[in-house]
Formats: C-alpha cells, sequence, structure tokens
C-alpha cells in the first residue's frame, strides 16, 4: 500500500505538468486551423511566412512573394504571423 501512494502522486504531478498543457495546446492548433481563411498571414513549421491564398481541404495555398505560391499540408502551418509584431521589428531605428 505503501508504494501505491508516491506512485498515484508522481502520475498526477506528470499528468497536470505534461500531458495536460499539451493537450491543450493541441487543441487550440486545430481550432487555429480550422479556422484559417484566405487572406491570413502564417508562419509554416519551416519557418516560412507566406499569405493564404485558398484552402483546398488538407492542402493551403500560400503566397510567400510576388508570383510565387506554395501548397502546403495544412498540418504544416504552426502559427498565424503577427503582423504587427513583424513590422515593429523591420521598422527603422534611430542610432
Amino acid at each position: 500500500m505503501g508504494f501505491f501512494v508516491p506512485t498515484i502522486a508522481i502520475f498526477l504531478i506528470f499528468y497536470f505538468l505534461v500531458i495536460r498543457p499539451q493537450q491543450k495546446q493541441m487543441s487550440e492548433h486545430k481550432k487555429m486551423l480550422e479556422a484559417l481563411k484566405k487572406g491570413d498571414r502564417v508562419l509554416t513549421s519551416g519557418g516560412v511566412y507566406g499569405t493564404v491564398v485558398s484552402l483546398r481541404g488538407p492542402d493551403v495555398e500560400l503566397k510567400v512573394a510576388e508570383n510565387v505560391k506554395l501548397l502546403v499540408a495544412r498540418s504544416a502551418i504552426s502559427q498565424l504571423a503577427n503582423p504587427s509584431a513583424e513590422l515593429a521589428q523591420s521598422a527603422p531605428t534611430d542610432s
């Protein structure tokens, strides 16, 4: 009996610190992928920024430059890009 109490405690700690947050993050990512729409600026898992041109079932067509379009798997999109943060980083600073 004394062996089961610490084992259960370790499992509960592991569940609340590792498993539960990861499940929450996965569900938020899934919701984001389902809510993608034309015109969204996204970042792929390969590090490519692009704008959604069209949604084709499990694939997404991204415009990455003028006259350059990529067809990527929807699951390859890691996050929505924040245009205001990108503008702040690329803005010239007075030195």
